[in-house]
């Protein structure tokens, strides 16, 4: 597993995922809202924590710079 996800994304993935994570714990919303934020959060924070996008690799994006490759 090689890493694809670059420092500004990995920091957008952390803080988006925890903030849909939030929400749906602090029922800011409800309901099939709630889930998928749980489960959009819950991925956003987990690729951002290891610094790895399946979805990137099937497309062939990588987001580190190439001074850091």
């Amino acid at each position: 597993m090689k890493r694809n996800v670059g420092g500004a994304d990995r920091a957008i993935r952390i803080v988006v995922g925890m903030a849909l994570l939030a929400m749906g714990l602090l029922h800011v919303i409800t309901g099939a809202l709630a889930i998928a934020a749980f489960v959009f959060g819950a991925i956003a924070l987990l690729t951002g924590l290891v610094r790895y996008c399946p979805a990137w690799s099937l497309f062939g994006i990588n987001t580190i710079s190439a001074e850091h490759r």
